[in-house]
């Protein structure tokens, strides 16, 4: 009984997704004529219903808080720039993101779902793919210096966003000016806004609640 009271409780954060696109679907290794036999609905339809049977496992094992993130755009890191040879050096690479809204917008669908039909949960969509566009869009208001050239990388290709972060690789001397630290994940900087925006932010950020409302409850 104790357990249970505790984690109806506890808050539960899943943040899954970006990988099945960058390092599945979008994946180099992966041709057109591949894609095709697996178009983007298809496959976001796979991990909509992967998410749903999670997530209410999670539910049914006593999770009553939880926070569902949404993918970034993902075909603005440094790498997708890199691999995607209709992105230029000022553009991110636009199918990626395409597919990231496709399934963000079933994302949040899901989420309004399970609010309906799972007595006593309450689940939370944080739409970090409008905070992180946001914060690319504006960069230089957050006082970040770029928002495509990653803080550890090798001066290599369009961005120097090709190969991963290593003990070969070039670091900036100051990585708060970066949006990204290396050619896949954001800089400490950047991530310390996202979190502050699910923490505090507007419906616009995270919806129904904000983390704080949430925890309140």
């Amino acid at each position: 009984m104790e357990a249970a009271k505790l984690l109806e409780k506890a808050l539960f954060s899943v943040t899954i997704g970006s990988n099945d696109l960058i390092n599945n679907y979008f994946t180099p290794v992966v041709s057109s004529f591949e894609r095709k036999l697996v178009p983007p609905p298809v496959f976001v339809d796979a991990m909509i219903s992967r998410l749903r049977s999670q997530l209410t496992r999670l539910y049914e094992m006593g999770g009553r808080k939880i926070v569902v993130t949404n993918v970034g755009p993902v075909g603005c890191i440094p790498f997708e720039r890199e691999v995607d040879l209709t992105a230029g050096v000022d553009r991110c690479a636009a199918q990626p993101n395409l597919m990231a809204r496709m399934y963000n917008l079933r994302l949040r669908s899901l989420v309004e779902e399970l609010n309906s039909n799972l007595r006593g949960a309450t689940f939370v969509y944080a739409d970090v793919f409008h905070i992180v566009y946001d914060i690319l869009e504006n960069y230089a208001s957050y006082g970040f210096a770029s928002e495509r050239t990653p803080c550890c990388g090798i001066a290599a290709g369009k961005v120097g966003g090709l190969i991963p972060c290593g003990p070969s690789s070039t670091i900036c001397t100051d990585r708060s000016k970066y949006v990204f630290w290396d050619p896949y994940h954001p800089s400490d900087s950047a991530n310390l806004i996202i979190a502050r925006r699910l923490l505090s932010g507007s419906s616009d950020d995270v919806f129904p609640f904000n983390i704080r409302q949430l925890v309140d409850l």
